[in-house]
């Protein structure tokens, strides 16, 4: 609602002479669907962008007075926003991946690319406009340096059913599911289904995937569940089964990175402890024991595997094109490793690369490795076309429209609109109209915890010392609710119901509370309670758009609990 009200300010008080706002250059060569003029052939002009925001055929002008009652931001806020977008500026619009984790998002990134296509901020030096979150920056361009392939095959999986995350354990408790197959977007179809195990490997799911009530009912459903775990996690707590599995200080080592311009060795610190396996050995000795061939999937070992990276490593040469081996690999070094290997040169030596456990790609002012997105689209879209049907940004996108249409969650329009969520705000009023509140009166947010990191070290003594992992609730809230700091408050969804010891603070907006990301579950089997905090046991298992998980949509009610106070978490038993 907010970026649409944007679009309104823009539209109304552009004036390329006086006022430059818009960059209509960009505009009518870069995309189509903004205006009647620029809509795709065969389509309805009334159906463009620009007189959805104005209002001409609905009859609700987008104004920020009509955003600010749906997002709580100031009308002249929102105007100082959209004016700083001007054209005229060096802008960068960002987001991260939190504002689409919402029910009825899918043309949440349509609408971004819109407002950057308004302000022409694509293509240019100093403008930008896109997603900025973790490697996927969409301005920071390829990778500089790249790991090798570990030379493992591809294995054909011969069942094609793939449950969406957010009806996963909906459809093992109820045997129904939406069938759109493995990331392809096909046409929903309703197919039946029968889950009789469900095996954990490398995924905190029963943790993290929406609806955790649902999902623990899924768990006590099947005949057998078998997790592989480091520690008593939310999965292996609700499994038959836990396979005691090697931390990656056990394993002989591996490479990660953190963004385009590094890579990462880290090594073996320990031989594994007590009866700890890797995840590959357990696969292996199930393979072995079902009468499979293992030899097909793991025909080289896990010291193979790595090697294979390693030499199989890139990095772009200050020129800014070719790219090169990172490492020099040596006879020598094949003999020490024992395996199998080509000599090779590169940039640093596997022996230094290992001692330092870190590449890092020198930058420096006037580098050939600057990358701007979009810049050849922008400058030629003719000769260098999106991979669009029409070549273009598709403001108006009628094959976004029917992707998302077809598979059967939920409808959309060509266009972005603003399409409020199954349980968002507009969903805690029994009436929007007269703004009475209904049955759950507070959005939920679930803003990550010093703790931990999502939920990894959540059974740390010294971090549940430190970190007791409240509940935040607003002053005025808290006073009309008559709670104070170090309540213990039960907060309750239509999907499950938490305890937690209330922090009143003026940080939070009234209307909306705070519970930490990622704090393990620990349900009391009487009460049906969990006393344990965890986030998605309020989410519950809703489908919308493309199927994205809507973890940032969620609405409850909060009261003083009026049972046995909670007592701080780290007085439980350690898991």
């Amino acid at each position: 609602a907010l970026l649409i009200a944007c679009a309104y300010v823009l539209i109304t008080e552009d004036d390329p002479v006086t006022n430059p706002l818009i960059d209509w250059e960009y505009i009518r060569n870069n995309t189509i669907g903004f205006d009647a003029e620029g809509m795709p052939e065969g389509t309805d002009p009334k159906e463009n962008f620009k007189d959805y925001v104005l209002g001409t055929y609905d009859g609700v002008p987008k104004t920020p007075e009509w955003a600010s009652e749906i997002c709580g931001a100031d009308p002249d806020r929102i105007r100082y926003l959209a004016r700083e977008m001007r054209k005229t500026k060096k802008v960068a619009i960002l987001f991260g991946w939190a504002s689409a984790r919402t029910q009825n998002a899918d043309n949440l990134p349509q609408m971004v690319m819109t407002i950057g296509a308004m302000t022409g901020h694509f293509g240019k030096s100093g403008h930008m406009c896109g997603v900025s979150c973790h490697t996927g920056s969409s301005n920071g361009g390829p990778a500089l340096i790249s790991a090798g392939k570990n030379g493992l095959p591809s294995v054909d999986n011969p069942v094609d059913d793939s449950l969406n995350h957010s009806e996963m354990w909906k459809a093992i408790v109820e045997g129904k599911y939406n069938y759109t197959g493995d990331m392809t977007w096909q046409k929903g179809e309703i197919r039946n289904i029968d889950i009789r195990m469900i095996y954990h490997d490398n995924r905190c799911l029963l943790q993290t995937v929406d609806g955790m009530t649902k999902g623990i009912e899924a768990h006590r459903k099947v005949d057998l569940v078998v997790s592989h775990a480091h520690f008593l996690t939310t999965n292996a707590k609700y499994s038959d089964f836990v396979l005691p599995l090697t931390t990656e200080w056990e394993k002989i080592g591996g490479l990660l990175t953190g963004n385009r311009e590094i890579l990462i060795y880290y090594s073996q610190i320990t031989e594994p402890l007590y009866e700890c396996q890797s995840d590959e050995w357990i696969a292996i000795e199930l393979g072995k024991r079902l009468g499979v061939d293992v030899t097909k999937a793991f025909p080289i070992d896990a010291k193979q595997q790595l090697f294979n990276q390693l030499a199989g490593s890139t990095v772009v040469l200050p020129d800014g094109q070719t790219k090169a081996p990172l490492l020099t690999i040596t006879e020598a070094d094949i003999a020490e490793w024992g395996v199998k290997g080509e000599p090779q040169q590169g940039v640093i030596t596997l022996k230094e690369f290992k001692e330092k456990g870190i590449y890092q790609v020198e930058r420096k002012p006037g580098d050939n490795y600057g990358y701007i997105a979009y810049k050849a689209f922008r400058e030629d879209p003719v000769n260098n076309p999106l991979a669009t049907a029409s070549g273009k940004m598709e403001i108006h996108s009628q094959a976004l429209a029917d992707r998302i249409n077809n598979m059967g969650y939920s409808k959309i329009k060509p266009i972005p609109t603003h399409i409020p969520p199954v349980e968002g705000y507009e969903a805690t009023f029994k009436d929007w109209e007269k703004k009475i509140k209904g049955e759950y009166p507070y959005q939920v947010i679930n803003p990550h915890y010093l703790r931990r990191s999502h939920s990894v070290f959540d059974n740390v003594q010294w971090l549940r010392e430190t970190w007791p992992n409240p509940v935040f609730i607003s002053t005025k809230d808290a006073e009309e609710k008559g709670i104070k700091d170090g309540d213990t408050v039960l907060i309750t969804s239509k999907h499950g119901k938490v305890l937690r010891r209330a922090c009143v603070t003026d940080r939070f907006m009234p209307g909306v509370i705070g519970l930490p990301h990622g704090s393990w579950v620990d349900m009391d089997e009487k009460t049906g309670i969990d006393t344990g905090g965890a986030d998605n046991i309020l989410c519950g298992p809703v489908s919308t758009g493309q199927g994205v998980s809507g973890w940032n949509t969620c609405i409850c009610n909060i009261e003083k609990y009026t049972g046995t106070p909670l007592i701080p978490d780290v007085e439980k038993p350690q898991r």
